[in-house]
């Protein structure tokens, strides 16, 4: 899996493909759509045996009515992932057809709530198909579950824990967005910018273009030493939804970094607060 230090938490097609039909092998097809027809998308084609999920609805706080992408409670995404099917033994696989944005933002809430062997299936939907895999248009859900949430607090910051570490040397922040809107060029809060002291990871450019797939281990390093992204420190990672950070979360993860979080308010909330410091 191109020499990645946690290859054990990407799936290949080809792997994939391999695993079907195994009794602890749970996929779920994240394919969401802003219009809500994510679903029918599901029912026109999936990987035999996944189970979809709109982490939209399920995976975050319904009743926070600021806008703000936060992850849902513990009860709410053990009750999604009772529906998948999934105990905490399973073998878990996430899927999208956007570069692993929304199956990395499941990953994270997956990984926050204690279930440990969650992969990503590289290029998604698209490497799928383009490898031959079956497609399934049945929609017979697995046997439910009682999944018992294990709460992982240190995967997850809030707007208090990092107005808290702002300026801390063990602490590094790194912003996933568009680099215009790191500068504050671009956005769509009160304030245009960056939280004091982060550095920008575009989290665009750590994937082929086209494909989706993820970059080998070696350009993965090249662009993260290239940003100054150095080990060592805790690494807390934003971006506007908690979207963007939670794929580069995983990504960081893949090649081996360690005690990673995620700030899912980031922008959204930051940018917001006029209480808050901006850097442009």
């Amino acid at each position: 899996m191109s020499g990645y230090p946690r290859a054990e938490i990407v799936a290949t097609a080809d792997w994939l493909a391999d695993q079907l039909g195994h009794p602890d092998l749970r996929v779920i097809d994240l394919r969401w759509r802003p219009d809500g027809s994510g679903r029918t998308v599901f029912g026109s084609g999936h990987v035999p045996g996944a189970t979809y999920l709109d982490w939209l609805v399920e995976l975050v706080d319904r009743d926070d009515e600021s806008g703000i992408l936060r992850l849902a409670d513990a009860d709410r995404v053990a009750a999604a992932l009772g529906r998948a099917g999934v105990r905490a033994d399973s073998t878990v696989v996430l899927y999208d057809d956007v570069a692993a944005l929304y199956a990395s933002r499941a990953w994270w809430s997956l990984r926050v709530y204690g279930l440990e062997a969650v992969r990503i299936l590289d290029g998604g939907w698209g490497a799928w198909t383009q490898s031959g895999g079956e497609v399934s248009s049945a929609t017979l859900p697995p046997p439910p579950t009682r999944y018992s949430p294990s709460v992982q607090p240190r995967l997850r910051v809030t707007t208090t824990d990092v107005r808290g570490l702002l300026g801390s040397p063990g602490v590094l922040l790194v912003d996933a967005r568009a680099r215009a809107e790191y500068l504050g060029f671009e956005g769509n809060t009160r304030r245009l910018g960056h939280i004091p002291g982060a550095i920008n990871v575009p989290v665009a450019g750590l994937t082929e273009p086209g494909s989706g797939k993820f970059l080998a281990a070696e350009r993965l390093r090249e662009q993260l030493l290239k940003a100054n992204v150095t080990r060592g420190r805790r690494i807390i990672c934003y971006d506007g939804s908690g979207v963007a950070a939670a794929k580069l979360a995983y990504l960081l993860t893949v090649v081996g970094y360690e005690d990673l979080a995620v700030y899912d308010g980031g922008w959204a909330e930051w940018g917001d607060r006029l209480d808050l410091p901006v850097d442009r």
